[in-house]
C-alpha cells in the first residue's frame, strides 16, 4: 500500500464486508477512525474534509461504511439501523480490531471521530476498547443515545457543538457531567448541526487536529 495515498479496503465483520478508505501518511503520529452520522456513509463530504485536514496534520485516517449497501437500502426505508447505537458500536469495535491486525498498519495509537449518531457509537465503542482508543472527538454528537456508556469511557474526549444547535448542545452539556475522563466542550458560535456556516467546519478541523495530535502523540510516546 502506498503510504501517501488512499487505499480502498474491504473489512470483514461477522458475515458482511464493509467498504473503507485507509490512508497512512509517512511518519503518522496516530490513526483516526471515522464514524459517520445517520443516513450518511464514508463519502460524507464533511467527514472527508476533516479527514483531509487530519492527514495534513500528520495523522492517518480510516473512513468506512457502518452499513452494507443492502443494509443501507433497508435503513433508508425503515430507519431501523441508523439509531441502533449498540449495533453501530459493535461494528466500530470489530473494524478497530481488524485494523489492529493489519500488517500495513504500524503500531499507531487510535482515535475516533464521530458525527451525530456516529459520535454516540464512537463513545460506546471507546468504552469497550479502553486499551485501543486513545482519544475521541465528537462533532454535533447525539450523545443522548449513549448516555449510559459515558462513565465507562477512558479516552480523552472533545465535544464540538454548534452554538445554534440548541437541543444537541443541551445533550452535550449533560454528557459532560457524565464523562469521567479528560474532557472539553467547545461551542462554535452561530454554527448549526451540520456546521454549514462560513468558517464553522474550518474550526472543527482545527479543534480536532489539535486534540488528536495532543493525545495520540502522548499515547505513542508511552
Amino acid at each position: 500500500m502506498a503510504n501517501d495515498g488512499v487505499c480502498p479496503v474491504k473489512i470483514p465483520v461477522n458475515h458482511v464486508i464493509l467498504n473503507g478508505d485507509l490512508c497512512l501518511p509517512k511518519g503518522a503520529d496516530g490513526l483516526v477512525v471515522f464514524a459517520h452520522g445517520s443516513g450518511s456513509s464514508r463519502l460524507s463530504p464533511r467527514n472527508r474534509r476533516v479527514a483531509s485536514a487530519l492527514r495534513n496534520a500528520g495523522l492517518g485516517t480510516l473512513l468506512f461504511d457502518l452499513l452494507t449497501e443492502d443494509e443501507e437500502s433497508v435503513d433508508n426505508i425503515t430507519g431501523e439501523l441508523r439509531f441502533n447505537i449498540p449495533f453501530l458500536a459493535e461494528r466500530l469495535v470489530a473494524v478497530t480490531e481488524w485494523l489492529e491486525k493489519q500488517p500495513e498498519v504500524p503500531d499507531l495509537p487510535i482515535g475516533y471521530f464521530g458525527a451525530s449518531t456516529g459520535a454516540a457509537a464512537a463513545l460506546a465503542a471507546a468504552a469497550v476498547l479502553p486499551k485501543y482508543v486513545s482519544a475521541v472527538v465528537s462533532r454535533g454528537g447525539r450523545l443522548d443515545l449513549a448516555m449510559r456508556r459515558l462513565k465507562e469511557v477512558k479516552a480523552p474526549t472533545l465535544l464540538i457543538v454548534g452554538g445554534a444547535d440548541t437541543e444537541v448542545l443541551q445533550m452535550n452539556k449533560r454528557a459532560m457531567e457524565r464523562l469521567e475522563t479528560a474532557k472539553e466542550l467547545v461551542v462554535v458560535p452561530g454554527a448549526t448541526h451540520l456546521f454549514e456556516e462560513p468558517g464553522a467546519m474550518e474550526e472543527v478541523e482545527r479543534l480536532a487536529a489539535s486534540w488528536f495530535l495532543k493525545y495520540l502523540t502522548a499515547a505513542r510516546s508511552r
